[in-house]
């Protein structure tokens, strides 16, 4: 039997393991990091008394009372969080086919918002205009004939961007999908002396069967019914057309544009950010979380490891920013 030859001096050359072998030189090289000022957190509000209601499929996630949002606010700037991302919760009976709660200037999220912004400063906050949390039908737009029109739910979501602003909303974030309406908005909020209001759109947002968690605690999962958003949200198996509403949007004025969802859908992150340079949001959405929150729960992976490790991996795609429902909790471990 021949004799296995020792290996030559100095082979290999090259031993990338090298910056491996100690945590100081793994954290020197990272290519990516993720730090607080990475983070928006989604926050559920309601108009109830009760300081706090359990959301039963998303762990760990509540409607918070509006007191208890302020309260929860100041604890995330004092974390470093740089803005949160505010949702209502809408008592059914506000709720009608033309969604007129959408711009009542004293409905639920401009109440937040104002409370917000009255008690903190320092801190962004970033509201949805969309129809979907106030209409009785549980769509984004307006419904005629079966059919969700797009030009007349337009004048709509212009009308809730300004009564947004008007509260003291930082950014204006059109989560729709009509054709338009970013410029729309754009125009709505100058003309109104709403020029410093950013917009982040949700340009690239798919049809996802992802979103179930948040309808539930939002509460328009019995108003959609059987139904879905098909015709106005993007079709998952489709990638281009991703940058064609992501390109529209820019055009039409938006500041920062968002991917939703995230995990299954980080090739488009990519492709968004390395073709525009625009400021790229991701959204880990409620069903994404809400999976890794309950495998977790299981004991199924390490939820924390598991936690960072997802949204290591939306930066590593080119996500300036992640808004997550376990913002707080992550921050706590990043500080």
């Amino acid at each position: 039997m021949s004799k296995i030859k020792a290996p030559q001096p100095g082979f290999p050359t090259t031993r990338l393991r090298r910056n491996r072998r100690n945590g100081w030189t793994r954290k020197l090289v990272a290519e990516n990091h993720l730090s607080v000022q990475d983070l928006i957190w989604p926050i559920f509000v309601h108009n109830g008394k009760e300081p706090k209601i359990k959301i039963p499929t998303m762990p760990d996630v509540e409607r918070l009372s509006v007191q208890q949002l302020v309260e929860q606010v100041g604890q995330a700037k004092t974390l470093g969080i740089p803005m949160v991302a505010v949702f209502p919760v809408v008592n059914p009976e506000l709720k009608s086919a033309e969604a007129e709660e959408a711009y009542n200037k004293d409905n639920l999220i401009c109440q937040a918002i104002a409370a917000i912004k009255d008690a903190h400063d320092g801190i962004g906050v970033m509201s949805d205009v969309a129809l979907d949390p106030f209409t009785s039908h549980g769509h984004d737009g307006l419904l005629r004939n079966g059919h969700i029109v797009n030009d007349e739910t337009l004048e709509v979501l212009c009308k809730q961007a300004i009564v947004q602003a008007k509260a003291g909303c930082d950014v204006i974030a059109p989560s729709d999908m009509m054709d338009g309406r970013v410029g729309r908005i754009r125009a709505a909020l100058d003309e109104q002396g709403f020029e410093n209001v950013l917009i982040m759109a949700y340009a690239a947002k798919y049809a996802s069967n992802l979103y179930g968690p948040f309808r539930d605690a939002v509460g328009s999962a019995p108003n959609l019914g059987g139904g879905d958003k098909k015709t106005y949200q993007m079709d998952p198996a489709n990638s281009d057309e991703a940058l064609r509403e992501v390109e529209l949007d820019i055009k039409e004025g938006a500041d920062m544009v968002m991917v939703k969802p995230g995990i299954f859908y980080l090739d488009i992150i990519q492709r968004v950010k390395s073709k525009f340079l625009m400021p790229t949001f991701a959204f880990q959405v409620s069903g994404e979380y809400a999976m890794l929150k309950t495998a977790g729960t299981q004991g199924i992976i390490n939820f924390d490891q598991v936690f960072k490790e997802s949204l290591i991996a939306f930066k590593r795609a080119g996500a300036s920013g992640i808004l997550t429902y376990g913002a707080l909790e992550i921050a706590k471990k990043l500080n």
